[in-house]
């Protein structure tokens, strides 16, 4: 047990949020700062991401002992040290030089996993080379070439990647408009290591006409124990909303599922993941773990989330921020900072575990189930 004193008093500047993003703005090409901060159409779900946590609120207990909060856990049965993974995201190398294997460093510094994708600007094998020994994730995009996709699951596996991260929420790429305005590709001489070329476009969005040419939009359930039959690694199935998906993913061998919304940057309107969290929990009904990323911006709300019944949430923009204002370093700050907030959330909630964190801290808005 790695429990923590939680009167011990640790100011972070890392969580800042507010002001880390607007260092790493300063720093940034504004093409680069759209592409990550921005969402599709109207960005009412990248708003709403982070407001359905806020509308959420919590119960506390008192007079429990908790002199030590312990914020460690395990996910899909590798510890952690708090119940927060870095989300899939890609080109980290447009905020930093170093890119994706600082990610992995700062990371693993920080006790926890690194989800990297397959548009990263460093391959995976780099990546996997920058954290020895750490545990990392791969996410998946499903490409039409089957054999490519064929490819990477087994270079994922080669390289000591603990699971897979299928993205279904994908089939065609959302209107994101400050990269169609922007006209967004790679600067000169980056490239999508793991695909093995650059982002060019004459017209609009160069992202957009990759996904449109390369991204298979053919997926269906199947697809999943398809994918299972290429490796024995444990397949995820990120980009779930409803319960009924849920289900169905579970049903092909999922062992986890990731509600997500793609951080506001597919569907315009869809729900929250703080509002679908409940429904798929309840759905997969233990037979699978569930994980949540989307607007989680406090330690706050992973103890939200926690509590609905995720095993834990995934960080996205703001290791990006840390990235670009700190490297390596920023993004082990970010992460400590974050479970400082955890630990002290989990305290003042009568909860030393993780175990302890339980539905009935939660109350709802009136009129949500």
């Amino acid at each position: 047990m790695d429990a923590r004193p939680f009167r011990r008093p640790v100011v972070s500047p890392a969580m800042d949020l507010v002001e880390l993003e607007q260092r790493a703005r300063t720093l940034l090409a504004p093409t680069a700062y759209d592409y990550i901060a921005g969402g599709a159409d109207d960005e009412r779900t990248l708003a709403d991401n982070a407001a359905a946590w806020g509308r959420v609120r919590l119960r506390p207990r008192v007079l429990r002992d908790v002199a030590l909060v312990d914020s460690s856990t395990t996910v899909l049965g590798t510890p952690v040290s708090l119940p927060v993974l870095v989300a899939p995201m890609a080109y980290h190398r447009l905020v930093h030089d170093e890119g994706e294997e600082a990610t992995a460093a700062g990371t693993a510094a920080a006790g926890t996993v690194l989800v990297a994708s397959t548009l990263a600007t460093t391959s995976l094998e780099d990546v996997a080379a920058a954290a020895p020994g750490s545990p990392q994730w791969f996410q998946l995009y499903v490409h039409r070439d089957r054999g490519f996709t064929a490819e990477l699951v087994a270079r994922a596996g080669q390289a000591g990647y603990r699971a897979l991260v299928l993205t279904v929420d994908l089939p065609v790429l959302g209107y994101r408009p400050r990269d169609e305005r922007n006209r967004f590709t790679l600067p000169e001489g980056m490239v999508m290591a793991n695909v093995g070329r650059s982002t060019e476009a004459t017209d609009g969005s160069a992202i957009a006409l990759y996904a449109a040419g390369e991204l298979d939009p053919s997926l269906t359930p199947a697809d999943v124990g398809w994918l299972r039959g290429l490796t024995t690694l444990p397949v995820l199935v990120k980009g779930v909303l409803r319960a009924d998906d849920a289900r169905t993913c579970v049903d092909e061998g999922a062992a986890g599922i990731v509600v997500s919304n793609h951080g506001g940057r597919q569907l315009d309107s869809a729900v929250a993941g703080a509002d679908a969290l409940p429904e798929v929990v309840d759905a997969v009904a233990g037979r699978a773990e569930v994980l949540v990323d989307g607007g989680v911006r406090r330690g706050t709300d992973v103890v939200k989330a926690l509590a609905m019944g995720a095993r834990a949430v995934l960080l996205g923009r703001p290791v990006l921020w840390a990235l670009a204002t700190g490297g390596a370093d920023g993004v082990t700050a970010l992460l400590g900072g974050m479970r400082e907030e955890v630990v002290r959330a989990m305290a003042l909630c009568g909860c030393p575990t993780v175990a302890d964190v339980g539905p009935d801290l939660l109350s709802f808005p009136p009129g949500r189930p």
